[in-house]
């Protein structure tokens, strides 16, 4: 399989790119700076420069063009403000459906957050507030597409220990920590599961095995 990840940089899509090359596929992540290639090869993947927030629809679909599946992995990322949380973490998002309905790469799996549907509570911190909006908003125009088989995963708090191999994946799952080296496990897994296309799924740590957690999904 041939992969092409957005945000290919990021902390769950290195490890992504990992486990794709581990098991013999093809994974090239999409990246903004040229010094993060490295980083990229070293992980098994092809990397490609490509600006989200400024690329045209034809210039991310020329990316996406032959690839099995595609993946949203980018995100504005701390420190970022709120125009950012609506450029990168919905605008992009868009950008890269677009570009996959142009490719015609029907496979399509969103890292987005847990908390993302409902409006944020009152108090909630401004930017923090933006980015479930901005992840939501995306999540509903995915959602919307029938030209995509897509499948939406919202992992709960992301911690960096090591990976458990083991979750608690449903619809609704209530709040909870995961490793991001699971959440990178269930994501290989979701390409490979035909069955929760259509689906919008929580991931927490959990104590069912991760091939099993998706099996059980149809």
């Amino acid at each position: 399989m041939r992969i092409v990840i957005a945000g290919g940089h990021g902390q769950i899509a290195l490890r992504l790119e990992r486990l794709l090359a581990g098991r013999g596929d093809t994974a090239t992540g999409l990246i903004r700076r040229p010094e993060q290639a490295d980083d990229l090869r070293a992980a098994g993947a092809e990397p490609a420069v490509c600006d989200l927030e400024t690329a045209t629809v034809a210039e991310v679909a020329a990316h996406l063009a032959g690839a099995d599946a595609a993946v949203f992995a980018a995100g504005a990322g701390p420190g970022s403000g709120i125009d950012r949380k609506d450029s990168v973490d919905r605008g992009a998002a868009a950008l890269f459906a677009d570009a996959a309905e142009r490719a015609g790469v029907r496979r399509f799996v969103v890292v987005s957050s847990m908390g993302a549907d409902p409006e944020p509570p009152a108090g909630t911190d401004p930017v923090f507030a933006a980015y479930l909006r901005a992840k939501g908003a995306a999540d509903d125009d995915v959602r919307a597409r029938p030209g995509l088989d897509w499948t939406v995963l919202r992992p709960g708090r992301l911690t960096d220990g090591p990976g458990t191999g083991l979750v608690t994946l449903a619809e609704r799952t209530g709040r909870g920590d995961v490793t991001r080296d699971d959440v990178a496990a269930v994501l290989l897994a979701l390409l490979d599961a035909p069955g929760t296309v259509g689906r919008t799924l929580e991931l927490v740590g959990g104590d069912t095995p991760v091939p099993r957690a998706v099996a059980g999904l149809g």
